[in-house]
């Protein structure tokens, strides 16, 4: 059917504003929430019996899901992870058909053999009692219920599994080509999340991912050589049988549970004046330079946390753990897998953004694979300030490379906005820059926006409203218009929702009268500083009017700018020796040779 380009713009629109809304502020009391926000409610119970010599391990898995959604139920998934690390998987396919793959995956996921490769089976699986019928489809496990699930009501499930660790290839397996031998992420049958906008059952291609919040209880059973860190607290000394050990782990209050474990690990810990223990797990066979930077890190991993505690809010568990494994850097829950071999500055580097992570996703538990520059770019913004905090050397900005990083992607043509899932990237590059660098840029130009106090206070406030949930983009926004009482919805639907750059210039300058224009599509405010030709110097604010607010400022405020109109004139006191637009360059203008004049 043909339809004119209006309509199909209406259509767009209409579908992007519904994407948008977002629940209210809410109170979470036990497993029931009050107000018009809810969310699921997950308790795991799993036995688990590793055998270290073939990399395969049995589990029982018990799970009790409380529906806390006014909606009728029919059928729930799993995600099976490591279904991942077969050939032919789709991770397989998309690494050798994306034009920039990731290097670590590149095509070795298509060169495993059986005995090398990942997989969860489920051998069974029961509802009250009763069996249930279910599918393995890929990475997700689709299973039909034999009684709908109602509001209000929670069912068990049980299940036993066969499962084979894969060989290391992203972020999970064994034997890392540092010589870990196990790095145990996502590693077991994980209920998907469903919520307000249903469920979220998306196959593992990439990247990151999302889950229901609940308490865990895990009994591991492994060689009683291995010595095993990760989420949760162990419940007493091991118990020994027949040469292994079994590992008891709780934890409260999280939406996964990771562990590793390595004959050779060394295991120091770092007691905290006023906070958690923290855990550093790394291989003795590690070069003396290595070594010597673990040890370093310790103290340096406890200011970090201090920085945290007091820019974002308090870490609320009462252990946290710096695991080497992996292939890089990845966040857990209370913990981080991370390769060890690295200079010391990249060593603090990767610490401080997978520690930033326990509060950017981890506490507050966006969709990484949905919204993925919520945790990626909050938390590089922050680390990023915490990283200069500890610095000697310390930067104005500590946020400029990420300026750059976005500034590149918004010129180079392959940028999309940052409402694109994150499998959904046309390019790997393009997500990277999107999810770490815009994301940043995002909060930092922000506090340019608002003010940088209010800004800090938007952090914290909307940490302490949306700890323990699942926030999603819009509602660090209502959090900072609460805070400010501004209008700011402009501010997310151009940066966040489009494409749309933010570039300013000056038209002209004669005598005392001066020219703006606005040549990108993105509305901003303007400090602009005006050096007369006297010496002296005058900074003025121009206030957006569709902000309908003035941040708090310093200079002098002058008269708003409509958005519709591309030109701004006003007449300065003086004569003009020079113009310059946002001095602070905290303003991500794609073009700032046109940022100054100068007679």
């Amino acid at each position: 059917m043909k339809r004119s380009i209006f309509s199909l713009f209406l259509l767009i629109i209409l579908v992007s504003c519904g994407a948008t809304e977002q629940p209210s502020k809410v109170v979470k009391t036990s497993n029931k929430t009050t107000n018009n926000y809810w969310q699921q409610h997950v308790d795991y119970t799993m036995e688990i019996d590793m055998d270290v010599n073939n990399y395969q391990y049995k589990g029982k898995q018990k799970l009790v899901y409380t529906n806390n959604s006014p909606d009728v139920i029919n059928h729930v998934y799993y995600h099976l992870f490591f279904n991942a690390f077969q050939p032919g998987s789709e991770m397989d396919v998309r690494s050798r058909t994306i034009s920039d793959p990731d290097p670590r995956v590149g095509d070795r996921i298509s060169k495993l053999q059986p005995n090398e490769i990942g997989y969860i089976k489920v051998n069974s699986l029961t509802q009250n009692g009763t069996s249930v019928s279910y599918e393995t489809v890929g990475t997700v496990l689709e299973v039909q219920l034999s009684q709908p699930i109602q509001p209000g009501e929670s069912v068990t499930f049980d299940m036993g599994f066969d499962a084979q660790v894969p060989v290391q290839i992203r972020r999970s397996g064994r034997n890392n080509k540092e010589g870990v031998a196990l790095s145990m992420s996502q590693w077991y049958p994980k209920l998907a999340e469903y919520d307000d906008e249903g469920w979220h059952a998306d196959p593992y291609i990439g990247r990151e991912f999302h889950g229901v919040w609940g308490d865990f209880d895990v009994k591991l059973t492994i060689d009683e050589d291995y010595i095993v860190g990760g989420t949760g607290y162990l419940q007493g000394e091991p118990t020994e049988k027949s040469g292994k050990k079994t590992h008891h782990f709780k934890a409260p209050k999280v939406h996964d549970f990771t562990w590793a474990a390595d004959p050779d690990y060394i295991h120091d810990t770092f007691q905290m004046p006023n906070g958690p223990t923290l855990n550093f797990y790394y291989k003795r066979t590690l070069d003396q330079q290595y070594l010597d930077n673990w040890k370093k890190l310790q103290a340096d991993t406890a200011l970090l946390m201090e920085f945290f505690n007091e820019h974002i809010g308090n870490y609320p568990y009462d252990q946290y753990s710096v695991i080497q494994g992996g292939d890089g850097g990845m966040e857990y829950a209370m913990s981080t897998l991370i390769t060890g071999k690295r200079s010391y500055g990249s060593l603090l580097g990767v610490t401080a953004h997978e520690l930033a992570h326990t509060w950017f996703q981890f506490l507050l538990a966006s969709n990484e694979s949905k919204h993925e520059w919520m945790d990626e770019g909050y938390t590089t913004y922050i680390s990023n300030l915490a990283m200069n905090a500890l610095s000697e050397n310390k930067k104005s900005n500590p946020l400029s490379g990420a300026y750059r990083g976005y500034i590149a992607l918004a010129n180079s043509g392959v940028e999309q906005p940052l409402t694109t899932h994150s499998d959904r990237y046309a390019f790997n590059r393009a997500y990277g820059a999107a999810a770490y660098s815009k994301g940043a840029v995002f909060l930092a130009q922000l506090g340019y926006v608002i003010g940088e106090e209010n800004r800090d206070k938007t952090i914290k406030t909307y940490f302490e409203n949306f700890k323990f949930k699942h926030p999603k983009p819009f509602d660090i926004i209502r959090t900072a218009e609460r805070i400010t009482d501004f209008e700011l919805d402009w501010y997310f639907i151009d940066f966040a929702q489009t494409t749309n750059t933010i570039d300013y210039g000056i038209a002209s300058v004669e005598g005392t009268s001066i020219t703006l224009e606005r040549i990108g599509l993105m509305p901003m405010p303007i400090d602009l500083t005006v050096t007369y030709t006297d010496g002296t110097t005058e900074d003025f604010y121009i206030p957006l009017q569709m902000m309908r607010g003035e941040k708090p400022t310093t200079a002098t405020i002058i008269n708003d700018w409509a958005w519709a109109i591309p030109t701004y004139s006003f007449n300065a006191k003086k004569a003009v020796k020079s113009v310059e637009i946002d001095s602070s360059q905290m303003m991500a203008d794609v073009d700032r040779t046109n940022n100054v004049f100068t007679k």
